[in-house]
């Protein structure tokens, strides 16, 4: 297991990544790549990019990866009940360690959960371009990463170091997070990422006793930012206490609670995901006809195309 570690402390050149080519920013066997990403910490993106990447596999049959691109805190590992080493292959690349259906990468493999990783910039932009490059990931229908918060280092790594083919924004309805979706929103407007969609999570608590919803964190915030910048938000996602114990038990509630509202909602976000994928693949194959809204059409019937 010392191979996997040592990976990480063979640090080269930084930059290098402003030299690729567009086919060269693809990883072999991957068809997509989306980041789940927010301005702000504490909006519940790693929940959200963890049950999104399950209700992909389980519900959507698709080939699923994880990535967690958060070096100084990640939460694969816990949320995804997953507390070993990764292999390493003869050609000296790290193997998946596989839950749920989904091939995972984090950190949080390498480095004991109790160890912080105290490391400057160009440390962790080496291990991201590591944990994504020097992986066996094998073909894989889409790779999630779970991006850390804010607009760093980290971001600007990723997304010129692979293609990605879009960008999913969690945000809380709160005005305080909106103001930093947007800047997440505006950064990978401006290196030509295009934008699925946002995703409103904690949209409301249902009590459970009288159902009645509460909107702790306001209400309609998401849909205004969304509106005003052009978007779709593409699932609602309400506080509930089993997503919660799901992710501290490591058995994501989309697993734990198939049929529950929430593991519905999420389902709904995974099939508009692969809406929107598939309607970027066919901008792309008539430019002539893109569409500048970033807006996508949303269709029900297509839960039974997918299996969901």
């Amino acid at each position: 297991m010392k191979n996997s570690f040592r990976i990480f402390t063979r640090l080269g050149g930084v930059r290098y990544y402003a030299a690729f080519g567009s086919k060269d920013l693809k990883i072999d066997g991957v068809k997509d790549v989306i980041a789940v990403a927010s301005g702000k910490g504490g909006v519940g993106k790693s929940t959200t990019a963890v049950n999104l990447a399950v209700a992909l596999a389980s519900k959507c049959q698709l080939k699923v990866g994880l990535l967690d691109a958060d070096v100084y805190g990640p939460s694969v590992p816990m949320m995804m009940k997953i507390d070993q080493k990764p292999e390493v292959t003869k050609d000296m690349k790290m193997v998946p360690i596989e839950n749920y259906g989904v091939k995972c990468m984090s950190m949080g493999f390498l480095v004991p959960s109790s160890s912080p990783v105290v490391w400057r910039g160009p440390m962790v932009m080496s291990a991201l371009r590591k944990m994504s490059r020097e992986v066996d990931w094998g073909n894989l229908d889409i790779l999630v990463i779970d991006m850390p918060p804010g607009t760093g280092d980290a971001q600007l790594t990723t997304t010129q170091t692979l293609q990605l083919s879009g960008a999913l924004i969690v945000s809380t309805p709160q005005d305080v997070a909106l103001i930093d979706a947007r800047k997440g929103i505006t950064m990978f407007s401006k290196v030509q990422v295009p934008i699925l969609g946002l995703v409103e999570n904690m949209s409301c608590f249902i009590c459970p006793h009288c159902s009645e919803p509460s909107f702790i964190f306001g209400k309609g915030g998401t849909h205004k930012t969304a509106a005003e910048m052009g978007l779709k938000v593409i699932g609602e996602i309400p506080i509930e206490m089993d997503i919660r114990k799901g992710s501290d038990d490591g058995v994501p509630v989309v697993i734990s609670a198939p049929d529950s509202i929430v593991s519905r909602a999420y389902g709904e976000v995974a099939v508009n995901v692969v809406n929107r994928l598939q309607e970027l693949a066919k901008e792309q194959e008539h430019p002539e006809s893109n569409s500048t809204s970033g807006g996508a059409r949303f269709l029900g019937d297509q839960f039974d195309e997918l299996g969901c």
